[in-house]
């Protein structure tokens, strides 16, 4: 019965506090961000700071990527994650001190977005490969969902709390994140030791480059990791939000904070309901066609000229964005043996922060050449074509039935 996994996930103490340990880091992101933002903004006045700003902290994935993977294999994945959190809390607590004295420069705050960049890119995969000794595989999927859905909560309601605390101060919102990252640091190291032997190797070019390697040996992970990249990246259009919201839509700054939020209640939404009711068969369909629904909804906003109807579309696309999300992240890391699920994870998180970097830039493309709507019109077909591609290129996975399918050992015949 669905009821009783879900049951015995809410129970099972060492989820609940990586769970709440999720939901205090990535508000205390969230909130960093926003007051990040905020201080740049007001010492610069430049708004191309603004999108300085996310690149820098976008560099270290790139350059960490093969290195992030490997510590997470290497060292005790709790502590990795606790030493992540605790730098990123002494970030917050250096903005804090600064804005005190007012010494905050531009020079400092793109120093420390680096250093918190570098902090995430090490954090996410370890906490990524950290689930699965947590919860058994049965329990896995639902708890996927159950820690997104800590994530969109913290996407919805952090900004707005530290836009409100800002209003007081940017001390008042780089002190509570210095203390939501360590009490999310405390809860990390709680956790359950790791079971699985360490992997001693050292850091070659060939052991940092296995996780790349096993990607390309799996199909269906290969399949999925792609399939993702490609359909985010063209059919994003988060960056023409605000476009859409002053041009298209007519409303103001409340509308575009609306319409951001919107795809974060759909996902909101999504994850809790399988959180409760998992996909437990024909994984590979119901993500294809997800995938889909993503694309049909980018049209379908394109298109729009109500307001209305456009939240309430977005709240689809996020929706669907969720399913998709929760079945690759579940299987993926399911078929991945422990000792290499930290270089998987490393690579995975590359693809994903490459689709959404990249989504908006080829959105900002398009858009230069094509005009707004032709453009998110086009990245939603696009999306489709991709949608039907992939099905031909990765049979199994479109065919694949159960999110993961353990290896039995033969059975021996009895002689005659």
């Amino acid at each position: 019965m669905p009821s009783e996994p879900a049951l015995l996930l809410r129970h099972h103490r060492p989820f609940i506090a990586f769970w709440l340990a999720r939901i205090f880091t990535a508000s205390g992101f969230q909130m960093l961000t926003v007051a990040i933002g905020w201080n740049l903004y007001q010492l610069t006045g430049n708004v191309l700071d603004l999108g300085l700003v996310g690149l820098v902290e976008f560099v270290p994935r790139v350059l960490f990527m093969l290195h992030t993977g490997h510590v997470a294999d290497r060292y005790e994945r709790r502590k990795v994650a606790a030493i992540c959190q605790t730098v990123q809390a002494l970030i917050a607590l250096s903005l804090a001190i600064g804005g005190l004295t007012g010494n905050v420069t531009r020079e400092m705050i793109f120093i420390l977005a680096f250093l918190l960049g570098a902090a995430r890119s090490f954090e996410m995969p370890t906490t990524q490969a950290l689930l699965p000794s947590i919860v058994p595989s049965a329990l896995f999927p639902r708890a996927v969902a159950s820690s997104q859905s800590a994530q969109q909560l913290a996407t919805i309601v952090a900004p707005a709390l530290g836009g409100l605390l800002y209003a007081f101060g940017s001390v008042w919102v780089y002190g509570p994140t210095v203390v939501l990252y360590l009490i999310a640091c405390a809860l990390t190291l709680n956790l359950p030791a790791r079971q699985t032997p360490l992997n001693k190797g050292k850091a070659t070019l060939d052991s940092l480059l296995a996780g790349i390697r096993f990607i390309r040996s799996r199909p269906d992970i290969l399949g999925a990791i792609s399939l993702d990249l490609f359909a985010v990246l063209l059919g994003g259009a988060t960056a023409l939000l605000p476009v859409f919201a002053k041009d298209i839509l007519l409303t103001g700054p409340w509308g575009l904070g609306l319409l951001r939020s919107a795809p974060a209640v759909g996902a909101l939404l999504m994850s809790l309901w399988l959180a409760r009711f998992s996909v437990d068969r024909h994984v590979g369909r119901v993500m294809f066609t997800a995938v889909g629904v993503f694309g049909v909804a980018t049209i379908a906003f394109g298109l729009s000229t109500s307001f209305w109807f456009s939240l309430a579309v977005l709240v689809v696309l996020g929706a669907a964005d969720m399913i998709s999300m929760v079945i690759r992240a579940s299987f993926v890391q399911l078929e991945t043996p422990d000792e290499m699920r930290g270089r998987v994870s490393a690579v995975n998180g590359l693809f994903i922060g490459a689709s959404n970097q990249l989504g908006e830039f080829e959105s900002g493309i398009t858009a230069h050449w094509f005009g707004t709507v032709p453009a998110v019109v086009m990245g939603g077909i696009g999306t489709l074509v991709v949608t039907g591609v992939w099905i031909k290129l990765f049979p199994t996975l479109a065919n694949r039935d159960r999110m993961h399918v353990p290896v039995e050992e033969p059975v021996s015949k009895p002689t005659a």
